[in-house]
């Protein structure tokens, strides 16, 4: 209980100084301003919930029959206890809330923590230990550490007296760390949650105003730099012409510049590496498919001092690495299916399952929700096509190589991954 009011006090700093931390997360990341005070407030949302979840079981203990035994009083219980210390890897694009949340989950679950920034938000990682610090946990409870490339990332993962890891990255690296906790005297336990390459499927029955709007703002919210992003769209030919003019017409309307200003809803991309990235999936689309919006750097007058691009929508032959890889730019490819069978054995046909969406009429949602394999899905929502999870209402976790563990951020069933279990019988 001393560990939940500790954690609740963080939240509530976290609540209090919501935009204050928000602005300097929409300057260091480039993410605009709704999208960065959601974030902030999430963060405290999501340490909440994890409190919630120890008190409302308490502490997860748990009282069980006493043994028949003739002549003796014997006492049964299982107890979760902590692992040691975890480490927690954060990556840029949620520099809170995907460093906050395990981070709150570990140490309410009884842990200590080593927080390794993302080397491209070290000042959102700082601001987040400060709220910590406030709050009054104790001195070496939960530990920042920084520095660039994969030097800090590679000593963390091989100490031998890391007791579990949270992860969250690509997949390329994501796995690895998985490979090597399984090494060593036993293996330990590792939360890796990876990246994704998220289909969104149009059948012919679809809103089309709708299923553009979600879309779109799944695909180009953060400049696509999210691992929830949606990367491919499946649309059934007959309405396949109709829907990428219309988002062709939104991504080109979209307000792209200095993401501290209301106006505008796309930032910057967050370094010149992902500008590179970007450049060169446009290439590949115009050489062998077609760029119907977009495709090009935007470098005019103030825009000249960041990595600002165009939100891009393309198509590509079925073959192409355009719809294998992860790109985590605002990039998305629209083909043309026959038939809501095709669309789904396309969408499946990826090694990761993460988020995914679909577009259609009532009779088609079973279908869809039956064979679609993903960790989280969205319906008919003009919200976001594949984006937009919250603590509580919608538990964010990945299947195949977008997640180690089968367990959601922000479910039921997450902080008791930081925890081990201890049956105990004592005889009187």
């Amino acid at each position: 209980m001393e560990r939940v009011a500790l954690l609740r006090k963080a939240a509530r700093i976290i609540e209090r100084r919501v935009y204050e931390l928000g602005a300097a997360m929409a300057l260091e990341v480039g993410k605009n301003r709704l999208e960065s005070i959601g974030e902030v407030q999430e963060t405290a949302d999501l340490i909440d919930w994890y409190c919630a979840e120890m008190e409302e079981n308490g502490g997860f203990v748990r009282f069980l029959p006493d043994d028949p035994i003739q002549g003796y009083a014997s006492h049964n219980r299982t107890v979760l206890k902590p692992h040691g210390v975890w480490v927690v890897i954060a990556p840029f694009n949620f520099p809170m809330a995907l460093a906050g949340g395990p981070i709150g989950a570990a140490l309410v679950a009884g842990n200590t923590v080593v927080f390794k920034v993302a080397s491209d938000t070290a000042w959102s990682g700082a601001l987040l230990m400060e709220v910590f610090r406030e709050a009054g946990l104790p001195d070496g409870v939960v530990n920042c550490v920084t520095g660039g490339g994969a030097e800090v990332g590679e000593a963390l993962v091989r100490h031998p007296d890391v007791a579990g890891i949270t992860f969250t990255g690509s997949g390329e690296v994501g796995m690895g760390i998985v490979r090597r906790f399984g090494e060593g005297r036993w293996p330990r336990p590792c939360i890796a949650e990876m990246g994704g390459k998220n289909p969104v499927i149009v059948t012919r029955h679809a809103d089309l105003e709708r299923a553009a709007m979600g879309i779109f703002r799944s695909a180009f919210g953060l400049q696509g730099q999210k691992c929830s992003a949606a990367s491919r769209v499946l649309a059934e030919r007959p309405v396949m012409e109709a829907l990428v003019a219309r988002l062709a017409k939104l991504a080109g309307e979209a307000a792209v510049g200095d993401p501290t200003r209301r106006e505008n809803w796309m930032g910057p991309v967050i370094n010149a590496a992902a500008r590179e990235r970007y450049r060169k999936a446009v290439a590949e689309a115009a050489g062998d498919g077609k760029v119907f919006a977009g495709g090009r750097d935007l470098a005019e007058g103030d825009l000249a001092r960041g990595y600002f691009v165009a939100p891009t929508v393309a198509t590509a032959p079925y073959a192409s690495r355009l719809w294998r890889d992860e790109h985590f730019v605002p990039f998305v490819l629209v083909g043309a299916v026959e038939s809501l069978d095709e669309a789904l054995e396309r969408a499946n046909d990826t090694v990761y399952g993460l988020t995914a969406g679909f577009y259609g009429a009532p009779e088609e949602v079973p279908v869809f929700l039956e064979r679609i394999e993903a960790g989280v899905v969205y319906v008919n929502r003009p919200q976001g096509a594949t984006t937009g999870a919250w603590p509580g209402y919608q538990p964010f976790g990945g299947w195949k190589c977008s997640g180690s563990t089968g367990k959601a951020i922000g479910s039921f069933y997450y902080v008791t991954q930081y925890l081990r279990e201890q049956s105990q019988t004592v005889v009187e």
